[in-house]
């Protein structure tokens, strides 16, 4: 296991979220039941760079910007 960003997961892969950006962003990502410590799968990778991810059986897609800003777990 290594510390990465989200940008950084691989189609199909599962990582855990260990660190959320600070202010408006967290809460966003909150009230979209995304928080510390979930277990993620990313589903995506689409041009451009968003990353789709896939939470229980929900799918999120996540700009690239704000996706080097969610540090993970890779496993």
């Amino acid at each position: 296991m290594s510390n990465s960003t989200l940008d950084k997961a691989q189609k199909g892969r599962l990582v855990t979220i260990i660190n959320l950006p600070f202010g408006e962003l967290r809460a966003h990502l909150i009230r979209l039941g995304i928080t510390e410590g979930d277990s993620i799968k990313c589903i995506e990778r689409l041009p451009g760079g968003t990353i789709v991810i896939q939470k229980n059986r929900q799918e999120i897609a996540i700009g690239y910007d704000l996706a080097k800003k969610i540090k993970i777990i890779l496993h």
